[in-house]
């Protein structure tokens, strides 16, 4: 008899954002002359940087015969872009990570949802409440039912610490998506020592890192004394210069870092990540890695970074407006993302913004019990967009 994985049974029939696309298609069809806002899932509206464009265009001229023609490339990504990415990530912040240690992705969910493989179906797991849904859903669909929710409220400013947490493996995400709050070095300094002192891993998702504007804010968790021993850190080229549809990201697995076999001994967890990645991935395409490393030049850093201010902006104009209506927001700041108290349901919320304003917003609850009361709302879109969501908002609020 052929026998499903019942672990897929443990988790909602459809994904958060396949819900919200739904009920936006329902509305859209009911009222087909509705101009509909998208302020809800985090992608992309502005178009890649030129010099990410004319690195693209070079590499498509490769790959026709016209230069240096490629195939099949290293898994681990090409040395010219991992090169890159740890001097400029790394090295130039004054953190000693090489390009050895960095495996090139075709993104950060994937490796995020991917990562879980390297370790026992027994493991206990926390993440943050609310939650980026990917940490949990693959977790529970391997078998992992053992997850512990780290509260993330207004009280703690959304950014639980180690105390009381029991877990070997925590996710970590700041800035943080969906609330959009920020941790500061002692916060996660604290996370670390924790681990270290535990023997317990930090997955640290920093795919938002790039819109950090604040000096005092940690862009990666290896910042932190004695970090190397105990996290991985994931990162994405989605956000930081508009790779939605191109998708590249990087994971960093530290050599020397381990993980233990039942009887103690020492798993270096680099080469398992490596094994993984040859057996199941074949690497972000040749095309696509030339883009990434455009990305690292001069030019390419301040286009980047116009990029990013652009959408900054946008968050800002939408949360002035929300505050000037008597909303508590969070985030914005040095995240793209807000995070609305709108004390009430927050489905009924999104309801009401889609029927009675056009706009997509995100509910709270579908990124758990803690994220109810509360919607995201995106920055990603344009100025005339955003302007006109503002306008709408007023009126319906």
């Amino acid at each position: 008899m052929l026998h499903v994985n019942e672990n897929y049974s443990k988790i909602k029939p459809t994904y958060l954002f396949a819900e919200i696309a739904h009920r936006v298609a329902a509305h859209q069809k009911a009222h087909p002359d509705a101009k509909v806002i998208r302020l809800g899932i985090g992608d992309v509206t502005e178009p890649l940087a030129p010099s990410v464009i004319a690195a693209m265009h070079k590499a498509v001229d490769d790959e026709a015969g016209k230069g240096d023609f490629h195939g099949y490339g290293p898994e681990q990504g090409y040395a010219f872009l991992r090169e890159k990415i740890a001097q400029v990530d790394f090295q130039d912040r004054g953190i000693d990570i090489s390009a050895d240690e960095i495996l090139v992705s075709d993104g950060a969910k994937c490796d995020c949802g991917n990562i879980q493989e390297l370790f026992g179906a027994d493991v206990k797991i926390a993440v943050g409440d609310p939650v980026y849904p990917v940490y949990v859903d693959t977790n529970v669909m391997a078998g992992r039912h053992d997850i512990q929710l780290l509260p993330c409220t207004a009280e703690n400013s959304f950014v639980p610490g180690p105390e009381g947490c029991t877990a070997d493996i925590v996710y970590l995400c700041y800035p943080n998506n969906p609330t959009g709050a920020i941790a500061t070095k002692a916060q996660l300094q604290a996370w670390v020592d924790w681990a270290n002192a535990k023997k317990a891993l930090i997955l640290f998702d920093a795919a938002y890192e790039a819109f950090i504007r604040n000096p005092e804010i940690p862009h990666s968790i290896y910042e932190c004394k004695g970090a190397k021993t105990c996290a991985i850190e994931i990162r994405s080229f989605s956000k930081t210069a508009g790779f939605t549809g191109i998708r590249c990201g990087y994971t960093v697995v530290p050599n020397g870092l381990v993980a233990y076999t039942a009887d103690g001994s020492e798993v270096p967890l680099r080469p398992m990540w490596m094994r993984r990645q040859t057996t199941k991935f074949n690497g972000a395409s040749y095309i696509t890695q030339r883009g990434a490393e455009a990305i690292y030049s001069p030019e390419g850093q301040r286009e980047c970074r116009d990029i990013i201010d652009f959408y900054l902006g946008n968050a800002k104009l939408m949360k002035d407006a929300l505050k000037s209506l008597g909303y508590t927001v969070t985030g914005g700041d040095n995240s793209p993302y807000l995070w609305v108290n709108v004390k009430g349901d927050s489905w009924a919320f999104f309801d009401k913004l889609l029927k009675e304003a056009n706009v997509v917003t995100t509910p709270g609850a579908g990124f758990g019990k803690a994220g109810e009361g509360y919607i995201r709302i995106s920055a990603f879109n344009s100025r005339a967009n955003v302007l006109e969501a503002i306008e709408r908002l007023k009126k319906v609020l």
